[in-house]
């Protein structure tokens, strides 16, 4: 699977195997669990079929595990390779519990491209499948006369290899993100209306149909033969449905934050606000408040710069006797050096702007310089998140 860039952590995320022209290749802890699982599943059973293995049988299952990490590896670089064609980024290729995830700088994709490089992965697995196919047929088959148990053994290890391949291109190219098959959902999407986001929220929606779909066939199918599904194919089903559900919300869910993100601007969410200088006095405040009784007031300091809010409580509280020798500071909260922006930015550079500051409200000032609102960071994930404030 290919995904856009999130982070670069790598070194927390498992083991680093290497690198390829720059791009590191990490093999995730979470890998050891699902190869933990191939060996207790498939030695038993290996175990059976070839009572000389033994203990080694064991041994094969985890080869197992080693040509799926080995064909996921192989569908991974396939899509680096493509991106880099393109001259994306690249930035890591992870080898994890479900398979594998390469990222990559996405911003300069177009429909068509997004497609060369989601399908690179998938066709690089047919590839080889038939190379798998080839060394099956230079083997001898049994049909020839009986073969000893190490030749068995690669037989099957190739037939395997084969199956897995196979597996492996046919389930990535189901049309439904986070698949790679998702891709061309949303390249259609995305070449009939322009938008890419939407593109992405109409194969996140065929990712979630296609999760009900494999439930509907995995588990409910053997009712319908009079029998039922066995525990470990529910659980594995389970998962596997889980992980490609999350992965489908997940798209579902930031294309809709990139789809509303271009319409959030400071100017539109904020409340209007008056300014005063930080050497007023309360009463002066209190002048203020009955010419402007519902805007919050946010103090400037001797640069003319946003120092601070007005508390609303502590300014109402301030005994009349004392208002005319309390400093206006006494009644506010400090804002951080710098927590003001411009009422022009938007999207991006709005969310560039609050993620350097640690407060949670901020002053937004016109081109002029001058106090012209008060923003809240909770109106703008709000915004941002499409939900309702309370």
């Amino acid at each position: 699977m290919s995904a856009p860039v999130h982070g670069t952590k790598t070194r927390r995320e498992g083991l680093v195997l290497g690198s390829v022209r720059g791009t590191p290749i990490i093999l995730a802890n979470s890998w050891f669990l699902i190869a933990g699982v191939t060996v207790l599943i498939f030695g038993p059973q290996l175990k059976s079929a070839f009572p000389g293995l033994g203990a080694g049988s064991y041994a094969v299952a985890f080869a197992y595990a080693l040509l799926l990490l080995f064909s996921v590896l192989i569908h991974e670089l396939a899509h680096a390779v493509a991106a880099k064609m393109y001259g994306w980024p690249t930035h890591k290729i992870v080898l994890n519990l479900w398979g594998g995830h390469t990222e990559f700088d996405f911003s300069k994709a177009t429909p068509g491209k997004a497609l060369v490089v989601a399908f690179a992965g998938p066709i690089a697995n047919f590839v080889l499948a038939g190379l798998g196919w080839l060394v099956q047929l230079a083997l001898p088959s049994a049909a020839d006369g009986p073969v000893s148990l190490s030749l068995a053994v690669v037989m099957l290890l190739a037939n395997i290899f084969i199956w897995a391949n196979l597996l492996i291109g046919f389930f990535n190219v189901l049309p439904g993100l986070p698949l790679d098959g998702g891709r061309l959902v949303e390249s259609i999407v995305w070449k009939s209306t322009g938008s890419q986001e939407k593109g992405t929220i109409a194969a996140g929606w065929a990712g979630r149909i296609i999760v009900v779909v494999i439930i509907a066939v995995a588990l409910g199918g053997p009712y319908l033969t009079g029998s039922r599904p066995d525990l470990t194919t529910s659980f594995i089903v389970i998962l596997l449905a889980g992980f490609l559900w999350a992965g489908a919300s997940g798209a579902i869910k930031g294309a809709g934050i990139r789809l509303r993100l271009p319409e959030v601007s400071a100017g539109t969410l904020a409340s209007p606000a008056v300014s005063a200088s930080s050497l007023c006095s309360v009463a002066q405040l209190w002048t203020l408040r009955g010419e402007y009784p519902n805007e919050p007031i946010v103090l400037f300091g001797a640069d003319g710069r946003p120092a601070a809010v007005v508390d609303e409580y502590a300014l109402a509280h301030v005994p009349p006797e004392a208002a005319a020798s309390t400093p206006a500071t006494a009644v506010s909260r400090a804002l951080s050096q710098g927590a003001y922006v411009p009422d022009v930015a938007a999207g991006a550079e709005l969310v560039q702007y609050l993620a350097q500051l640690p407060d949670s409200e901020y002053a937004v000032i016109n081109l002029d310089g001058k106090v012209t609102g008060l923003l809240s960071q909770a109106k703008v994930v709000a915004a941002i998140t499409g939900k309702t404030l309370p």
